[in-house]
């Protein structure tokens, strides 16, 4: 497909503008002026219409085509949510309005908005406080760490290390870093838990924080869970929850009866708004009663009058993480969809998540190698070894997906199962969607035997084939040049 600069036609307009009736202005000085043409491409209307609609038909997206994805829930965002969304009431909300003298009484429809979603995320969690600015999940967990340290320094604490599973998102290590800690990595047992044993060798008084995915990222939910909880508070450390995986626990347990201190959640993987390329997103971030003094500014009150304002007051906070209130439309399409479904509705999203994860591995793991046989959540992880002995890999089986028109899963993660294929089908796609995508998956099983040049050629109804995925990821090509005659 040519570029769109390739289909310029010298003179080809798009719109022309009427006749100036205002008096020619005062050119600009030189020194403000381009040196060189913009290069940018003429065509008509109907030129970039067709253009970006047809490069569109090749996308994939969760309103075309299922997302198995796994580690990253990918489900489908129910339209009212979007419609909510752009009420103008919210969507031309000035982000400065609140803070200008009066403004707040002209935002408190947006106020109550970020003030009732935080109560909801309270009772759904366990947790006593969110911080609804974070931008991202990764944003929250950084905000999180922060927290920690923030607490322990308050407490005269010095701790210098966090522990960390092998089978955490690697957000987890990565954020702790950032924050200034040194990470301790616990390797998982033969039965595909944290190990407990090195656990217990490695907590001591200069951890600050327990870090856990959970359930994991393997699919798997750590019955000991309350039991490495109650070990780190027993060392005053703290317990960190990855909410990545909320999806899979939502309405059945919450992170704060079960211990732990800090959390972020996911709003865009757990509330439906799909997400991808870098956003949107938000990762608001819940405390318990010890770290709300905590929290970043600024915070919703509540007046005694029902009104609702801004609150800086807050002497122990971390202070801003974020510009303005956090993201704004992910936050309001969250709460739109939390009252919709209501407490059933979100217990039976987690119930059918988990249902239909459990059925793709209860099939497929006469197919795939299913490194841990044992009950999953909201997404299974298989390995493609038997494949990869026909010399097909966890890569090829995810291009042949494509041809197929299935949005590959995650592969190659977790990093601690080999040929990894991270399945997530989420709790939105029908039984028919799901079978589908399974009979696919076992075709490929057997192609690997049969013909395993078949699945290595993949794509092949794709206007790309295979790209040099080194050289994709560390040479990106993103830029069009105009080539020198």
């Amino acid at each position: 497909m040519k570029l769109i600069f390739e289909k310029h036609k010298e003179g080809r307009r798009g719109f022309l503008y009427g006749k100036c009736d205002v008096d020619k202005p005062k050119p600009l000085a030189e020194k403000y002026c381009r040196k060189t043409q913009a290069h940018l491409a003429s065509l008509s209307e109907l030129d970039v219409v067709r253009h970006y609609t047809n490069m569109s038909r090749f996308n994939f997206s969760v309103d075309t085509h299922f997302y198995p994805l796994g580690s990253c829930t990918m489900k489908y965002n129910p339209k009212f949510c979007e419609r909510i969304a752009s009420f103008e009431g919210f969507s031309g909300v000035h982000p400065l309005l609140p803070q200008l003298s009066g403004g707040g009484m002209l935002a408190q429809g947006s106020l109550e908005v970020l003030y009732e979603t935080e109560k909801l995320l309270c009772e759904i969690t366990g947790m006593k406080a969110f911080s609804m600015q974070p931008l991202a999940g990764a944003h929250g967990e950084l905000t999180g760490v922060m927290l920690i340290a923030a607490y322990h320094k308050d407490k005269g604490n010095r701790r210098k290390y966090i522990i960390v599973p092998d089978s955490s998102h690697g957000t987890n290590p990565s954020s702790a870093a950032i924050a200034g800690y040194e990470i301790k990595v616990i390797p998982t047992g033969l039965d595909g838990y944290m190990d407990l044993d090195e656990y217990k060798k490695q907590l001591n008084n200069e951890v600050a924080a327990v870090m856990l995915t959970c359930p994991d990222t393997l699919g798997i939910f750590n019955p000991r869970i309350k039991e490495i909880a109650d070990l780190a508070h027993k060392c005053a450390a703290l317990m960190y929850y990855d909410g990545a995986n909320l999806n899979a626990m939502l309405g059945k347990a919450r992170p704060g009866d079960i211990g732990f201190d800090v959390m972020h959640i996911n709003l865009h993987k757990t509330f439906a708004t799909p997400h991808g390329g870098g956003g949107p997103g938000a990762g608001p971030v819940g405390v318990s009663e010890k770290l709300v003094e905590f929290l970043p500014i600024s915070r919703i009150k509540k007046r005694d009058d029902g009104t609702y304002a801004l609150d800086y007051h807050q002497q122990k906070s971390i202070g801003y993480i974020a510009p303005f209130y956090g993201n704004f439309g992910v936050i309001l399409k969250a709460y739109a969809y939390i009252l919709v479904l209501g407490k059933e509705g979100l217990i039976k999203a987690t119930e059918m998540a988990v249902l239909n994860a459990n059925y793709c591995q209860a099939i497929l793991k006469d197919y795939y190698e299913l490194p841990f046989d044992k009950r999953c959540m909201h997404e299974c992880v298989f390995s493609a070894v038997r494949q990869a002995k026909n010399g097909v890999a966890a890569l090829d089986i995810a291009k042949y997906l494509i041809d197929k028109g299935y949005h590959p899963p995650t592969i190659y993660f977790p990093l601690i199962v080999k040929e990894a294929l991270m399945i997530e089908p989420t709790e939105t796609e029908s039984k028919e969607t799901i079978d589908a995508f399974i009979e696919v998956m076992i075709e490929i099983a057997h192609l690997a035997q049969e013909n395993p040049t078949a699945v290595n050629c993949a794509p092949v109804n794709m206007p790309i084939k295979r790209l040099d995925e080194v050289r994709a990821a560390r040479q990106p090509d993103l830029c069009w040049k105009e080539e020198s005659s």
